[in-house]
């Protein structure tokens, strides 16, 4: 199969769909591989690194549309690259449909098929490819968080850590998930206190072994949640519905009860955000204040750290990619846990909680949702 790599153009995105060393293995299955001039200088591979893996370079975004059948990305594609899909494209990549009409509705007008990296499972119930990156954006949401706690940065001037004789900040970590462990995992470790509050019971138990009792843990009420914010000097917000939007947790009259100069970070924007006063920044342009506290939003934090984060994607994506580079659309029938990473399939909603989220129709084109 021809398998494309164009470059990222989301703002201040370093990412890139595949590495040389990924670039490698498609080429020895006797694939073709096109990389874009400079797709992977940002995370540090250079086209000569493709060349030497078995890629050729291609000059700009519409000859790989052009000439791949298998277009392998990190980001939802952008309005650019709607218009370049057609029916004999699989897309692969992260989507997040559920709070993106526009997208959804050029992903549906071009007939391509479009797998979302978040919406894969696994047998044990996870979501293998979202994994990599929600470990990644949890480490990065409490060195930000840490940051724009700083008087400079418009927080309230507070040191995470703390010092001796002067209590550290209290973290309040939104949903014990890959996101939320690592979040407390960073925060624990820099000294910070930490309450995670999450709805699992089980969950709980093993975040509890985990720590060794170093956190605490919170069953998520309504009261739980409204407690434990308006006594944070930091709230991650990290909870996820596959496939949906995020829950929104924290209200807009909460703000005006926490303390001033707080800080909100919400891992969850890329589904909508988790609080109602979340929008979507950019590294650029982080934060923004509503009522005192300050709001860190940016919705492809794990891009800050490009190399890290394309090499742990690329080792989570690899094995599925083959597949479909292998096997075509005959690996959703064979796999139904890719399967269920399919959104769109030749102009039909196709994964039932992105239906559901969009108002749309859904159709179940290989069964794997018959027997939810």
């Amino acid at each position: 199969m021809k398998v494309g790599v164009p470059s990222e153009i989301k703002p201040n995105e370093h990412r890139v769909g595949l590495t040389p060393t990924a670039v490698r293995e498609y080429v020895e299955r006797g694939h073709e591989v096109a990389v874009q001039a400079g797709a992977g200088t940002g995370a540090g591979y250079s086209d000569d690194a493709y060349v030497r893996a078995g890629a050729s370079i291609a000059a700009d975004a519409e000859t790989i549309f052009a000439a791949s059948k298998l277009i392998v990305k990190v980001k939802e594609p952008q309005p650019a690259e709607w218009a370049r899909l057609n029916q004999d494209h699989i897309l692969f990549t992260y989507l997040h449909l559920a709070p993106d009409p526009d997208q959804a509705d050029g992903l549906l007008a071009s007939g391509c098929a479009a797998i979302a990296y978040e919406t894969v499972t696994d047998a044990a119930g996870g979501l293998p490819l979202l994994a990599p990156m929600s470990e990644v954006a949890g480490r990065i949401a409490v060195f930000s968080a840490g940051e724009t706690l700083l008087k400079h940065n418009g927080g309230m001037g507070l040191l995470i850590s703390g010092v001796p004789g002067v209590p550290p900040a209290r973290v309040c970590v939104l949903g014990g998930g890959v996101v939320g462990a690592n979040a407390a995992r960073m925060a624990a470790g820099l000294g910070a206190e930490v309450v995670v509050v999450e709805r699992s019971i089980p969950r709980m138990r093993q975040l509890d072994d985990m720590f060794l009792g170093r956190i605490l843990t919170r069953y998520s009420t309504l009261d739980a949640v409204e407690e434990e914010v308006l006594k944070a000097d930091v709230v991650i917000g990290a909870v996820l519905t596959p496939g949906a939007s995020a829950p929104k947790l924290v209200r807009r009259e909460h703000l005006k009860q926490m303390k001033t100069g707080s800080v909100l970070v919400d891992v969850s924007i890329d589904q909508g955000g988790c609080f109602e006063t979340s929008r979507p920044t950019t590294h650029a342009e982080p934060t923004y204040v509503v009522d005192g506290v300050v709001h860190y939003c940016v919705a492809n934090m794990p891009g800050a750290a490009p190399r890290t984060s394309s090499e742990a994607l690329v080792h989570a994506t690899l094995p599925f990619g083959l597949a479909l580079a292998d096997r075509g659309l005959q690996a959703l029938r064979e796999n139904p846990h890719l399967a269920k990473g399919l959104n769109v399939l030749k102009g039909v909603v196709t994964h039932p909680a992105v239906a559901e989220a969009l108002g749309k129709d859904f159709v179940d084109p290989f069964g794997v949702w018959a027997k939810r």
